[in-house]
C-alpha cells in the first residue's frame, strides 16, 4: 500500500516537473524570439537612420542649388537692367540729364521741337527791361521751348535732387516800372521741387533736341 502511494506521488511529481520544464522552455523560446524581433527592428531602424541623412542630403542639394540659381538669376536681371539704364544715358552729361528731367516734369508741353537752355549769373536782373527790377540772388538756368506756348522753367539746383523754381515768365508783358517789391516777392516765393527720375528713353530723345543759347 505504501509502495503504491509512493509511486502515485512520484508520478505526480514527475508530471509536475515535466510541465514546469516545458513552461520554462516555452518562456525561454518566447524571450529569445522577442529579443530577435527587437534586434531586427533595431537593425532596420539603424539602417533607415543611416540611409535618411544621405537621402536628405540628396534631396536638399537640388533644392538649395535651385534657390541659389533663382537668386543669381534675379541678381543678374537687376544688374542687366541697371547696366541698360547706364548705357542709355552714358553718352550724356549730368547737366543734360538734369535739364531733360526737369523739363519732362515741369514743362508745359513735354514734346517740344527744341529745348533751349539759358544761363543767368547771380546779379542778373529778372527783367532787364525794367530799371526797378531786382536781380537773381544766385546762378539760375532757364529752360524753354521753341514756341512761347511751350512755357519755360527758371530754376537753381540745390545739388541734392531738389531745385528752387522761380515764377519768372519767358517774356515780360505789362507797363514799367513795376517796382522793386513786385520782383522781390517773386524771389522770396520760390518753390522747392524734388526732381523725378523720369524715363531714360524720353530723356535721351529730349537731350538730342537741346540748344544752349
Amino acid at each position: 500500500m505504501k509502495n503504491q502511494t509512493k509511486k502515485i506521488y512520484g508520478s505526480i511529481v514527475l508530471t509536475l516537473l515535466i510541465f514546469l520544464l516545458a513552461g520554462c522552455t516555452n518562456s525561454m523560446e518566447e524571450e529569445s524570439e522577442a529579443k530577435n524581433s527587437e534586434k531586427d527592428v533595431t537593425t532596420v531602424s539603424e539602417t533607415d537612420n543611416k540611409e535618411d541623412p544621405k537621402n536628405n542630403d540628396l534631396e536638399k542639394t537640388p533644392s538649395s542649388n535651385t534657390s541659389n540659381k533663382g537668386k543669381t538669376g534675379e541678381s543678374k536681371d537687376a544688374s542687366s537692367e541697371d547696366n541698360a539704364e547706364k548705357d542709355t544715358l552714358s553718352n550724356y552729361s549730368t547737366e543734360e540729364i538734369e535739364y531733360a528731367r526737369i523739363w519732362l516734369q515741369l514743362g508745359a508741353i513735354k514734346d517740344v521741337e527744341e529745348l533751349n537752355i539759358r544761363h543767368f549769373s547771380a546779379g542778373t536782373p529778372l527783367n532787364p527791361n525794367d530799371e526797378t527790377s531786382a536781380s537773381y540772388p544766385e546762378d539760375v538756368i532757364q529752360l524753354s521751348g521753341s514756341r512761347l506756348v511751350a512755357g519755360s522753367v527758371t530754376y537753381s539746383s540745390n545739388g541734392d535732387g531738389t531745385i528752387n523754381v522761380y515764377n519768372i515768365p519767358l517774356r515780360w508783358d505789362g507797363s514799367y516800372p513795376t517796382g522793386e517789391d513786385f520782383y522781390k516777392d517773386l524771389i522770396e516765393n520760390t518753390e522747392l521741387v524734388r526732381v523725378d527720375r523720369g524715363e531714360d528713353n524720353k530723356i535721351s530723345a529730349l537731350i538730342n533736341k537741346m540748344n544752349t543759347l
